[in-house]
């Protein structure tokens, strides 16, 4: 069975994607830039700004979802500048504290918008 997850409390997809899916007890989150949900714009301000605007839009879905972020078992960061690594490491552990998933993480040479960052997630159901 294959389930489309939508709220209001995220940025709508900027394309022809949904913004999860639930399928076999999964999540699967599609990435998330620093959008505001409100205006679809991307949230001013450096790393820091964007990368917690991301983990808030996939906190905003996963909780729609009935999950959460402790319940993510592996993300997918994308980078528009790798020396930003460390500076995005710090607010992504604030947000998943001892959760730790499985990760990739990978330099890009641009993203939608302008965004410096985009993160895509799997969770538990």
């Amino acid at each position: 069975m294959r389930e489309i997850i939508e709220t209001g409390n995220a940025p709508a997809p900027i394309g022809p994607y949904s913004q999860a899916i639930r399928a076999n007890g999964l999540v699967f989150v599609s990435g998330q830039i620093p959008l505001l949900p409100e205006s679809g714009t991307v949230v001013p301000g450096d790393i820091v700004d964007q990368t917690r605007q991301v983990m808030n839009n996939l906190a905003a879905i996963l909780q729609s979802a009935g999950s959460g972020l402790s319940k993510i078992v592996k993300t997918t960061v994308y980078l528009a500048d790798l020396d930003q690594f460390a500076r995005f490491n710090q607010v992504y552990a604030e947000f998943l504290g001892e959760a730790k998933p499985a990760r990739a993480t990978v330099q890009v040479s641009r993203l939608p918008k302008g965004a410096l960052l985009e993160v895509d997630a799997i969770a538990l159901g």
